[in-house]
């Protein structure tokens, strides 16, 4: 079954006291490529990150965020001791000079939380990547389910699409002799009326009625464009990332639709052909699709 490459997936995993949450997005693209956001302490497993994710998926513009969240007693921010004790004689030396007799309490140094308080610095530890590690599998597997489910109605859809360009094939199929024998007959009659029944020489005009059949014909074109529509139903059912193959073969069908319509030379082919390519280039959009 094909997929698409369009999806979302989010995983979340604690190991210890350390809980990830992993969110992926992906978007159509001619290649992988996948973007992270992390912690300033997952800095260094970024490209780790980007090496699972393409193993999982050969194609698509991939974003994934990445979130970490401690679970246990420990502060988001430590004392800077050093800037707390710095402060405190400062303060101490105002209270001198301003002659204030009260003494310097906590709530004075609180005044500056900002310079006194910074926040922790985490360590990327094995519980850290362990707990990355599982929420990263569960958001791969989300999003590959979303892939695939969005794939299924590509799939159907594609497929009805080409079996109705099957169905213009067969009308053209069923055409063409008809219009080579029509094409002869009105040659005869012209001719005739310009030159008459006795001066009309047999094997010329076999050999102009050769020339025109050859040039109206699309046999080979319709051989091809079968071939080409049998392979691209097939390319449907694979589970392999086919979404180039599939626009490969969609270029070949629009290359054997065009030198059908421009043999056509009778309304009901040159319809049929219009609508071979309608419904191409529907097909052609969706394909944009497929991973």
């Amino acid at each position: 079954m094909i997929a698409s490459m369009t999806g979302f997936g989010r995983g979340r995993a604690r190991v210890d006291d350390v809980m990830a949450t992993v969110e992926m997005r992906s978007v159509n693209n001619r290649f992988c490529e996948v973007s992270v956001r992390l912690p300033r302490a997952l800095a260094a497993r970024e490209n780790d990150v980007q090496a699972l994710v393409k193993q999982a998926f050969e194609r698509g513009r991939i974003s994934v965020q990445i979130q970490l969240e401690r679970t246990g007693p420990q502060a988001p921010v430590r004392v800077d001791e050093a800037a707390a004790r710095g402060y405190a004689a400062l303060l101490e030396t105002l209270r001198r000079a301003a002659g204030v007799s009260d003494p310097v309490r906590l709530e004075h140094l609180l005044t500056f939380s900002s310079e006194l308080l910074v926040p922790v610095e985490e360590e990327a530890d094995e519980a850290v990547w362990a707990a990355v590690e599982q929420a990263l599998a569960e958001a791969v597997a989300g999003m590959r389910t979303m892939r695939r489910q969005e794939g299924a109605a590509l799939q159907a859809d594609l497929q009805q699409r080409i079996d109705r360009l099957a169905e213009e094939l067969a009308r053209v199929e069923a055409r063409a002799p008809e219009r080579v024998r029509e094409a002869r007959q009105k040659l005869h009659d012209r001719l005739a009326d310009l030159l008459g029944d006795d001066r009309l020489d047999p094997d010329r005009l076999e050999q102009e009625i050769a020339l025109l059949a050859d040039r109206l014909d699309v046999t080979e074109e319709c051989v091809r464009l079968r071939s080409h529509l049998q392979l691209f139903a097939e390319a449907l059912h694979s589970d392999e990332a086919v979404g180039r193959k599939l626009n490969f073969i969609a270029q070949e069908i629009n290359r054997e639709v065009n030198t059908i319509g421009s043999k056509a030379n009778d309304a009901a082919v040159a319809h049929a052909a219009v609508r071979m390519k309608e419904e191409l280039e529907k097909i052609r959009e969706q394909v944009q699709n497929v991973e």
